[in-house]
């Protein structure tokens, strides 16, 4: 199948899901965009371009963000590229200015329960949910809201003790994706600071009531696992931010669970999900076997009497450092 054929039939596919987004197609994929589309590493897959370009012309015409700009991700690619780079499944798409940038994200790494075990491996994602506390991705609709940064200690660089902070960019949901603000779900660096003791350094501002702020290693995850939010790289970060920060825009995210019970359904009766034109990443299909989703309403009650039979504990203080 030809990429404009494999474009138009996805797109037939989208306007019979989403009617009311029907309108919203509105243009044809510009041809210049048409050299992204595929499915190699570096590529957006045809169906997760014709699904974000309609949710961002339909918040475009009802007035909802106007950045020309915006943003999907592709969670069923794997984490490693064939050449061992971080393999790229997030997209920053400007059909105004002709830009497009594929780039690394993590997914939900999910939980390993008694009663459920939704984890998932390091190279793909197996579980989706949008249960709060499964730490596991939810595709859908998204629209990018306020960021908040926020201090998470002090680390060592060369002969410098330096903060390190972290920007938190919001996610707004809608249908299935709505308890986004609940779950904490969001984009950020991937990296976070690895708490090793407790620092004297009364003249910081971060400084608890006796004077000490934490102090720890900073540890890098690009391209890895995540507790359900988008991570990328720090100059990743700092490119979407800027184009995003006080200027709204959508975010598509691939696959929903209607995406991921269609292909495990053909997946586990042996058959191929592309022959029935569905979409998953080879890669991923062929090592995790079939997708699942877990709804919010079966998942969630086993995570709140997981966490009740949690023994309750004192909060563990670091040591001083020394």
């Amino acid at each position: 199948m030809s990429l404009r054929r494999a474009v138009l039939k996805f797109g037939a596919i989208l306007t019979l899901a989403f009617p009311n987004l029907a309108n919203a197609q509105g243009t044809a994929v510009p041809t210049w965009l048409q050299h992204h589309v595929g499915y190699e590493d570096g590529k957006i897959a045809p169906i997760v371009l014709s699904r974000a370009r309609a949710l961002h012309q339909d918040k475009v015409r009802r007035g909802k963000v106007r950045n020309s700009c915006y943003l999907a991700m592709d969670a069923t690619r794997p984490s490693t590229a064939p050449d061992g780079t971080p393999s790229r499944r997030f997209y920053t798409i400007c059909e105004n200015t002709r830009i497009f940038r594929a780039s690394s994200s993590g997914y939900g790494n999910g939980r390993k329960l008694a009663r459920a075990n939704f984890s998932n491996g390091r190279t793909c994602a197996k579980n989706f949910s949008n249960a709060e506390g499964s730490k596991l991705t939810m595709g859908g609709a998204y629209v990018t809201a306020e960021s908040r940064t926020s201090f998470k200690g002090m680390y060592r660089e060369g002969s410098q003790i330096k903060p390190f902070y972290r920007t938190f960019l919001l996610f707004d949901g809608e249908k299935e994706t709505r308890n986004a603000r609940e779950r904490a779900i969001g984009g950020h660096q991937a990296m976070f600071l690895k708490w090793q003791c407790r620092m004297k350094m009364p003249q910081s501002r971060h400084a608890d009531e006796n004077g000490y702020v934490p102090f720890g290693r900073l540890v890098d995850y690009t391209s890895g696992r995540s507790n359900g939010c988008t991570t990328w790289s720090s100059e990743e970060t700092a490119e979407i931010l800027q184009r995003v920060n006080g200027n709204p825009t959508t975010l598509y995210i691939y696959p929903e669970s209607r995406d991921i019970n269609a292909v495990a359904q053909v997946a586990r009766a042996g058959g191929s999900p592309a022959q029935q034109g569905l979409y998953w990443n080879a890669t991923c299909l062929k090592e995790i076997g079939a997708p699942r989703f877990w709804p919010k309403r079966e998942l969630q009650p086993v995570i709140n009497r997981w966490r009740q039979s949690l023994p309750k504990q004192a909060p563990r203080e670091l040591p001083i450092c020394k």
